[in-house]
């Protein structure tokens, strides 16, 4: 009997830690479902006072529902509104100076009259205002989008500086004409989630704003969000995300329809910090501004920068700045800009950046300047994977690209005073059969442009010259098939560059080049040190120049200038040989060359206006090479003189 009573205090003592052990996890799993970002507002208590109580100069503590029943209440004078759990709903309150605390805001209440927040941080709940989260109609979704900037403008006209956004998951629809008026046109960042000025609109990693898809019947652009001649704006954190595989575009589009995520429309002290972007279906930002650059009404967009943002997966570029001054693009990474998509191919452009001002010329031949884009600074971000490349500088002046991390391409076009200095380029995926600088286009508006100190690897051309005074100087090129290409440079200076691939270090075939000067470059090669292949050889070429001078050439290859003309080729020590063929009105002069398995200079075919002086050649050793050999089919148009055989 005394065992049969241990066994059952013992099975009563198993089932009472059983239980609670279970109750304590059940506990737990209670706490963890509590959603912890809910309104404040717990009171349900009916207030035991109404409204047409309250005095003037007096603190009224909502610890209860303040019921207006309908009723528009006029406030006597500095009345101030605490909030102790409760709410005021279901009527207006018109303030005769005073505060109120922004917890009791909500669609339940309108306020009027001169008041004040208690407090210029506001917190934002979707309930207090009526936002429908999860998947909606296209009706639902533009209500979220009239709410949500309600509330905005609202608050801020109530002394609102900080409005702060934690747990939101709702669609809006930017793609509708609003207007009420006569004036039906769609203008997107009118139609977007505006933001006042004078305000930090801060959220959470729980914060997604999503777009709502357009669709068949529905082709209008927009963006979720927008910054409309507003100044002074701060946003930060959250989630964007785009319509890209959800947008039904129709069977002709030319690469350009869909919608972006954020529009800065002449804005003024503008900050985006810290967001991330996903899948917009024409792009992430459009950065332009209101007017024309000549005309009086012209408002350009001023002082922005986004910075520490993701930008992932953007259709056509995850930048368009078409006109702005005073840009800051900083610390930002992108991801597969312009890749084609499962709903989808990538658009146009296909670049994260993209910066194209528009302009033309008037019918007096002047340059007319619709938008401008100058004074930008894009430093210190990451990119992958985008179709087109990193950065395409169309149009522009005064812009700076430095210590970037660019896994495919920069190019720059119609530009000056551009700056693309001590950005690291390594090529990622299909970047590694294309080139990783390419400096484009000449004209009256390309000029004082600056490459320097940029290490280039793994491309198979680091970088192609083929503009206006340009000045490239100290980079490192490595593991790249190809060195640096002229192609119809002019007035440029490729200075102090170190190269080692494993083809042509540098290389000129089939153009022209004028002006260009080459030198103090330190060339490694597996295929040929220089080769200059007809370049400068048609008709108005005559006078055109290119001067090497005081390069080291590494390496057992060779330097070769065939049926080119203008060539200056100077002070340079070359590991290796030179030949020269059908070239002409050129100078090889004053260089040290080593041949290992080739003559040390080969004159072959025919010449005209070619001097050969003062050259330090030394002949292979047990070999049948010679210091020069001459074996012009024109030996009278070849000038032989001072050079030294060792």
């Amino acid at each position: 009997m005394k065992l049969i009573n241990l066994k059952f205090v013992a099975i009563i003592c198993f089932m009472i830690m059983s239980c609670t052990k279970n109750d304590d996890f059940q506990q737990v799993q209670e706490e963890e479902e509590i959603d912890v970002d809910q309104p404040e507002n717990v009171i349900t208590t009916p207030c035991d006072f109404d409204a047409s109580s309250i005095t003037a100069n007096s603190t009224v503590v909502i610890d209860c529902v303040l019921d207006l029943e309908g009723a528009t209440v006029t406030l006597p004078e500095n009345v101030t509104f605490e909030f102790k759990g409760g709410d005021v709903v279901n009527g207006t309150l018109v303030f005769s100076g005073g505060t109120i605390d922004g917890r009791l805001l909500s669609y339940k209440l309108e306020v009027k009259g001169d008041v004040t927040l208690a407090d210029p941080a506001f917190k934002f709940y979707a309930v207090r205002w009526d936002i429908k989260e999860g998947n909606t109609t296209s009706d639902i979704a533009l209500q979220n989008t009239a709410k949500l900037e309600n509330v905005m403008f609202m608050t801020s006209a109530l002394g609102a500086t900080t409005f702060r956004i934690n747990k939101l998951d709702a669609f809006f629809e930017v793609t509708r004409v609003t207007s009420t008026t006569s004036d039906q046109n769609y203008r997107p960042s009118k139609e977007a989630v505006n933001l006042p000025s004078n305000f930090n609109l801060e959220m959470t990693e729980n914060t997604h704003l999503r777009i709502y898809p357009g669709g068949e019947h529905n082709r209008q652009g927009g963006a979720i969000m927008a910054i409309r001649d507003e100044s002074n704006i701060t946003v930060s954190g959250g989630n964007f995300y785009g319509d890209r595989d959800e947008r039904t575009f129709s069977p002709d589009d030319n690469g350009l329809e869909g919608s972006h995520l954020f529009l800065i429309h002449s804005g003024k002290n503008v900050v985006i910090d810290g967001v991330n972007f996903q899948d917009g279906s024409a792009g992430t930002f459009a950065i332009f501004s209101f007017g024309f650059s000549f005309n009086p009404d012209y408002n350009p967009t001023t002082n922005v920068t986004i910075k520490n943002c993701v930008i992932r997966n953007s259709r056509r570029m995850a930048i368009a700045l078409t006109d702005g001054r005073d840009v800051t693009i900083e610390g930002n990474t992108f991801i597969d800009a312009g890749q084609p998509s499962a709903n989808t191919d990538g658009g146009e452009v296909g670049y994260a950046i993209n910066i194209e001002p528009d302009r033309f010329r008037n019918d007096a031949g002047e340059l007319m300047e619709r938008q401008r884009v100058f004074d930008v600074l894009i430093k210190g971000n990451t990119e992958s994977g985008s179709r087109g490349g990193f950065l395409t500088l169309t149009i522009g002046q005064d812009i700076t690209v430095e210590e970037n991390n660019i896994g495919t391409r920069v190019v720059h076009s119609f530009v000056s005073g551009i700056k693309i200095i001590n950005n690291n380029f390594r090529a990622v995926g299909d970047a590694v059969d294309s080139w990783a600088i390419f400096l484009a286009s000449r004209g009256e508006t390309v000029f004082n442009n600056e490459i320097a100190n940029n290490k280039i690897e793994g491309y198979s051309l680091g970088i192609v010259a083929g503009s206006h005074d340009s000045y490239v100087h100290d980079n490192t090129i490595t593991n790249c098939s190809s060195g640096i290409q002229l192609s119809k440079a002019t007035q440029t200076r490729i200075h102090n560059n170190t190269i080692n691939v494993t083809g042509n270090g540098i290389q000129s075939t089939n153009t022209n080049n004028n002006g260009v000067e080459l030198k103090g470059n330190n060339v490694t090669s597996g295929g040929f040190h220089a080769l200059f292949v007809q370049m400068n050889n048609k008709s108005g070429e005559e006078d055109f120049t290119v001067t090497l001078d005081d390069n080291t050439f590494s390496g057992n290859r060779k330097v070769t200038l065939s049926n080119s003309n203008g060539i200056t080729f100077t002070n340079n020590e070359v590991l290796g040989g030179m030949e020269i063929g059908n070239t002409t009105n050129s100078v090889i002069s004053s260089n040290v060359i080593r041949p290992n398995e080739s003559d040390g200079i080969r004159l072959f075919e025919t010449h005209n206006n070619i001097a050969v002086r003062d050259n330090t050649v030394f002949k292979p050793s047990g070999s049948t090479h010679v210091c020069i050999n001459n074996d012009s089919t024109t030996p009278n148009a070849v000038t032989l003189s001072n050079n030294s055989c060792n």
